[in-house]
């Protein structure tokens, strides 16, 4: 097994146009951690916007864990999404809009997917940095289509996580590190460098402002890198 530096992300990989149905699509690998993201185009905005005379449309997510992205099974959900996939596809979704031009997409909805084939931590991080390098592909589509006149993303979007074990700081943590670390935090920011959201937890002990604004550093260097891999996937 490879070591890595406490500052080092995982082997991150791009498969653009992994599906061929939806508009935009992306495999991503972050080290084991593997995310199918796709992104579907639909016509009409939802009803809230249409009822509320709000011009444009709206970019939301779904996310899953497959049966077989971990062991044992992960249990299908039969009638209802639960709490924990819930809160991540609605995390998924503002990160997402938080760069789209709403107004611009025109009377569309696109649904971003997130689907784990294989976790082993980050899922909801790399949800994010891979539906953002799909939904990209899905507006590009769309210009190409002419069904609009730009592309309407103001920048790329990004997520990692980052962690305290022992009072040291450690990037993009991979299960082994999430499952024992004092501290958990997951941080979503924009290539610009605005923070969209920072999620952080205590797990065994609190954390001292000093150790946040660390994580913060640290995070923000890791998207930085993301970023930059996620613009090369893309050729742009």
């Amino acid at each position: 097994m490879t070591l890595r530096a406490q500052d080092e992300l995982r082997n991150l990989t791009f498969d653009i146009g992994f599906q061929k149905q939806p508009k935009g699509s992306a495999l991503i690998s972050f080290g084991n951690t593997r995310v199918l993201c796709s992104a579907s185009v639909q016509p009409g905005a939802p009803r809230w916007k249409v009822e509320q005379e709000i011009p444009g449309g709206w970019v939301t997510s779904e996310y899953r864990m497959l049966p077989g992205s971990t062991n044992p099974r992960k249990h299908r959900p039969r009638s209802r999404v639960d709490s924990r996939s819930l809160e991540i596809q609605r995390l998924i979704g503002r990160s997402l809009r938080s760069v789209v031009d709403l107004e611009s997409i025109g009377p569309n909805s696109i649904y971003v997917d997130c689907d784990v084939i294989d976790a082993d931590g980050g899922t909801r991080c790399a949800s994010i940095t891979g539906g953002a390098v799909a939904l990209y592909e899905a507006l590009r589509t769309l210009k190409d289509e002419g069904m609009i006149d730009h592309i309407p993303m103001s920048e790329m979007v990004a997520a990692v996580s980052v962690g305290v074990k022992d009072d040291e700081i450690f990037l993009d943590l991979d299960y082994a590190l999430d499952s024992t670390v004092d501290v958990d935090m997951n941080i979503v920011m924009t290539e610009s460098g605005r923070l969209v959201e920072v999620q952080g937890t205590a797990e065994e002990q609190a954390f001292t402002r000093d150790q946040l604004n660390q994580m913060l550093d640290l995070a923000e260097k890791g998207i930085k890198e993301i970023i930059v891999a996620q613009k090369n996937a893309l050729g742009i």
